[in-house]
């Protein structure tokens, strides 16, 4: 073979890892690292009901957009089974994440008929399977009428009071409230809506967030309290004006996950109905912090199921680091006594061994932490550090493969320079068809396995597939440039004398 050719492959080989290399250190990339070596939390929800495949993996993805959001990096959010499991590495406070992603935030817009006092269950009976529909009496809905809103000052001149029948109708749950949109429900304020203790008596529902176009959260000029600007669909704009019309003067409530977040007057300034032209404030007693927690859900949807927290476990930094520094240790000690031996044992093509995984090293570095700031979002685990240390023996057996066929020529009396290129092809052969063992078996842990399984199997498939790539472009390159060189007779770390050293004996 010509020399050229050699030289570019080597060439190439060398430059693609040095200048991947560099140019993730550059950018100030590097792998993220997984739960159980950054520390962090894992959760697991589970599923109220029985739901299909579609639902749970449309929850994933909706829940994975909310993380997204917020900025944490590195989480891995999946099925395992039934349930959704979130992995979120090197967060430290979760619980107000945890419950952001983790709620269903359906918001659904209902027309207030009526207050209802405090619940007060009757002794001996059961409180009715259904509400009312409607108010009692006249006297208690919340009309125009019967508020009597005074456009100059913005304010109702009477409020109704509390439909004294609806004392013995207990709160709607939040998924009877979401099975039921056309029947009337009796819901309480949030507790941060400002109206905590205020019960509701609400018609079926107008609109859902679903007719929420974009929203995000907002301090107006001069404001005290924080709202959510709110953009919404053409659909949605048609739904909303039409019943901001039917409650002109009168309240809409804001329902989120069953209770009422804000239940404002309709247009209280205006002496009549004007579109709202798809631009809606949600207001209420809110924060920054829930306003924009609120903006969140509505911009990402609602999930299709409700979810329950099954477990919470925390693993801390230290514990993380902990981990990170055995997996380390164990890697490096296994990288060094696999180059000593090749050095001790073949001389001169032990250090082609230690230039290889170098050269696999650098490369490597840089797909993964490529990967780990794509869509990808890989991350790696102690399983994942386990499969890279796995690889290095994968590596070790390719060198051994072409350097004991090599030694077999050597010893039928044939010179390196005239056999190598002979004894690589053969030696490749071999090479690959174990490599394509080890793939495959990566491949069928990745499909069929869960969790950090996933992780090893990914790991070794890549340095199994980076050691194919780099024996073929690097190793054989390089063996036969030196064995061509007067290198190949050197005194010490010649290749020829690393060959005949196992004859001799």
């Amino acid at each position: 073979m010509k020399q050229r050719p050699l030289v570019t492959s080597l060439l190439l080989c060398i430059g693609v890892a040095v200048v991947a290399f560099g140019g993730t250190v550059a950018g100030g990339w590097a792998p993220k690292l997984g739960l159980d070596l950054a520390g962090g939390a894992e959760v697991i929800f589970k599923p109220a009901h029985q739901v299909p495949a579609s639902s749970l993996d449309t929850a994933v993805n909706i829940m994975r957009s909310r993380v997204d959001a917020q900025g944490v990096s590195g989480a891995n959010i999946g099925t395992q089974g039934s349930d959704i499991v979130v992995q979120l590495p090197g967060v430290k406070n979760a619980n107000q994440l945890i419950a952001n992603i983790g709620s269903t935030a359906q918001m659904l817009f209902r027309p207030v008929l009526c207050y209802a006092p405090p619940y007060t269950a009757t002794k001996g009976s059961a409180p009715p399977a259904t509400v009312p529909s409607g108010c009692s009496s006249p006297q208690y809905q919340l009309t125009a009428a019967n508020l009597n809103v005074n456009a100059s000052t913005g304010q109702a001149t009477n409020t109704p009071g509390d439909d004294p029948v609806l004392a013995a109708i207990p709160n709607s749950t939040a998924d009877y409230d979401e099975a039921h949109p056309n029947s009337d429900v009796v819901l309480p304020a949030s507790s941060d809506s400002g109206q905590a203790g205020v019960r509701y008596l609400l018609g079926p529902v107008g609109l859902s967030g679903t007719a929420i176009h974009s929203a995000q959260a907002a301090l107006p000029t001069g404001g005290a309290q924080w709202v959510v600007d709110s953009t919404l669909t053409g659909s949605g704009a048609t739904k909303w004006d039409a019943l901001a019309q039917q409650q002109f003067h009168s309240y809409i409530g804001i329902d989120l996950d069953g209770q009422i977040i804000s239940a404002p007057l309709t247009l209280p300034s205006q002496a009549t109905f004007s579109s709202f032209a798809g631009k809606v404030e949600i207001s209420g007693n809110f924060t920054q912090s829930s306003a924009q927690n609120l903006a969140l859900k509505l911009n990402y949807g609602a999930l299709p199921v409700r979810l329950n927290l099954l477990t919470h476990t925390s693993v801390s930094a230290t514990l993380g680091k902990s981990s990170l520094k055995a997996g380390l240790f164990a890697g490096l000690g296994g990288l060094i006594l696999v180059l000593l031996y090749m050095i001790l044992y073949y001389r001169g093509l032990g250090v082609v061994v230690v230039l290889g995984l170098i050269t696999t090293s650098l490369l490597l570095w840089a797909i993964v932490s490529a990967l780990s700031h794509s869509g990808m979002n890989l991350t790696l685990d102690l399983a994942g550090v386990t499969g890279v240390i796995v690889s290095i023996g994968i590596t070790a057996d390719s060198y051994v493969i072409y350097f004991e066929r090599l030694k077999d020529q050597a010893r039928a009396g044939r010179s390196l320079r005239s056999t190598v290129e002979k004894s690589f092809a053969g030696a490749f052969r071999t090479v690959l068809a174990a490599d394509l063992v080890s793939l495959i078996g990566a491949l069928v842990l990745w499909l069929l396995a869960i969790g950090s399984v996933r992780g090893f199997a990914f790991f070794l498939g890549l340095s199994t597939l980076m050691n194919i790539i780099i024996t073929y472009f690097f190793t054989r390159p390089l063996v036969v440039l030196l064995a061509r060189s007067n290198l190949a007779e050197l005194r010490i770390l010649g290749l020829s004398r690393g060959l005949a050293a196992e004859g001799a004996a």
